[in-house]
């Protein structure tokens, strides 16, 4: 069997965006994925579906995999011929033991590669404000481990040698050991004056920084009980901060947000959070697609087939027109055909994807509910006509009644299905369970009803509790009914029932969160 190949990938610090574009390719075309924690959970949304997941992190149930344990993985998994990923917090080769798994490969003659990662001694501080280096401040840094106790401290570091040797020093892993820490640069020629920052979970929603010097730093960490894991910089570019903070300045900063939506619709939304400043966790629960019963194929060709009787063509959402044109290719009905009809959009993203196929709606309702559009068309409805409804097999019933009670013909036509999906993710109850989801973005009943169902397939009894204290933000008052029949708390509401509504409902989510904390 010919041996396989290992891929050993720097994932950054933890903004999965932070990737490099080669480590990005080496994980989506792995057979297998050797991962810790520290490699952000988003990240793990980019695996192959048929691609094994293998976790080496510490978790409550299990301590971690020793170092030892892993190379040999590594080895084993390749001598089976498979493409392996070992993703790795950082940079692999900052403080990654990568020399120790790739020397176990070179010895085994197992083809390997080391891609780099953004290691958090450059972007953590970035993300912080605080340049490393500065013209007028720091032509030099050093990177120090601060993890050993005192005395392996001192075996691996010249603390004489190190304290003035570069302009910034950047101590990983050092926040129980900041007072020795302190104490040895004092000792050894830095001012006690000297700045010093430690930015814990950079470039993650749990971003938070501490500021100080070399003489009160010890003293304000226990204050805060600031935990780690965290970067330590220490030099005058701490001073940089105040000027060039940006991140924390971000109408979502400090916000991770579960997004719900189908994964083909959830770009827009995430990329709106990330934008802001949050941190989108993608988890769809929801996915359209063409039904396959016999009998509903029967049904649209049927009603496809009578085009040119209809009056009007109501569309309710964006999936209804991309699963009516699809139909209309399958069935090879010429759009055309429909030349009687007035086309209505509830919502401008239903009137967009007309649009984009040509076709101007000719009723957009204020509010943008099946209501609204009723009370948009109801001078120009009239008793006789006949409407198509092409919609989700999970729509309401309300807007084809109140239409047979104005005396129309209501034609129901499921284009699609909406089915519930439950992604393969190794932290997400974990995640909630530690209060690291901050808010949940509901853009549909289903999305609602989908999500409990998937959380309590992954083992939560009672999702709707596992919920509590998290902020919810719902499209429209449809939605924000199902949430709280369903046991939710709905905290805001979009205003207009848009994608944009929806991401200013949780700006002033995240507002009203910062005033009480």
């Amino acid at each position: 069997m010919a041996k396989g190949k290992v891929y050993l990938v720097g994932a950054g610090p933890g903004d999965p965006k932070l990737i490099t574009v080669r480590g990005l390719e080496a994980l989506r075309r792995s057979e297998v994925v050797v991962y810790d924690r520290l490699a952000g959970p988003q990240l793990l949304g980019q695996i192959g579906q048929a691609a094994e997941r293998i976790y080496v992190g510490k978790r409550p149930d299990r301590h971690t995999m020793k170092q030892e344990e892993i190379n040999q993985l590594l080895v084993d998994l390749a001598l089976q011929g498979k493409t392996v990923c070992r993703l790795k917090g950082g940079d692999p080769t900052v403080f990654g033991r990568v020399g120790e798994e790739a020397e176990l490969l070179k010895k085994n003659g197992i083809p390997y590669e080391i891609i780099p990662g953004i290691t958090s001694a450059i972007a953590v501080p970035a993300y912080a404000g605080i340049p490393v280096t500065h013209r007028d401040l720091a032509s030099s840094f050093s990177v120090i481990t601060g993890h050993e106790s005192p005395d392996k401290l001192d075996r691996s570091i010249q603390w004489d040698k190190v304290t003035n040797a570069t302009g910034t020093l950047v101590f990983l892993m050092g926040v129980a050991k900041i007072g020795y820490i302190s104490e040895q640069l004092i000792k050894h020629g830095r001012p006690p004056s000297t700045p010093v920052a430690l930015v814990r979970w950079g470039t993650r929603a749990e971003q938070a920084t501490l500021t100080g010097t070399l003489e009160n730093i010890e003293a304000k960490v226990r204050e805060a009980d600031f935990q780690p894991p965290a970067v330590i910089v220490v030099g005058d570019v701490v001073r940089q901060r105040e000027e060039l903070r940006w991140v924390e300045d971000k109408p979502l900063f400090g916000q991770r947000v579960l997004v719900t939506r189908a994964r083909a619709q959830a770009s827009e939304l995430s990329a709106r959070i990330d934008e802001l400043g949050g941190e989108p966790y993608e988890y769809p629960v929801i996915e359209a697609k063409m039904s396959e019963d016999p009998a509903v194929h029967e049904a649209v060709k049927a009603a496809l087939a009578e085009a040119e009787t209809y009056d009007w063509v109501i569309l309710t959402s964006v999936n209804g027109v991309d699963f009516f044109f699809r139909w209309l290719e399958l069935c090879g009905v010429d759009v055309r055909r429909l030349h009687r009809a007035e086309f209505a959009a509830v919502g401008p993203a239903t009137a967009a994807a007309l649009k984009a196929r040509g076709i101007i709606a000719s009723a957009l309702p204020e509010k943008f509910l099946a209501e609204g559009l009723l009370d948009s068309l109801a001078s120009r409805l009239k008793p006789g006509q006949k409407a198509l409804l092409p919609r989700g097999d999970l729509a309401r019933a309300w807007l084809p009644q109140e239409l047979r009670k104005l005396g129309l013909t209501a034609v129901e036509l499921d284009v699609y299905e909406n089915v519930l999906t439950a992604p393969k993710d190794d932290f997400l109850l974990e995640v909630l369970r530690e209060g690291g989801i901050h808010a949940i973005t509901f853009t549909s009943s289903s999305t609602v009803t989908n999500l409990l169902e998937a959380l309590r397939r992954s083992g939560a009894e009672r999702p709707e509790e596992l919920l509590r204290g998290i902020d919810i933000a719902c499209i429209g008052p449809i939605t924000a009914k199902t949430a709280e029949e369903n046991g939710l708390t709905v905290t805001a509401c979009a205003e207009p029932s848009t994608i944009e509504g929806l991401v200013q409902a949780l700006v002033r989510c995240n507002q009203a969160r910062n005033k009480r904390q």
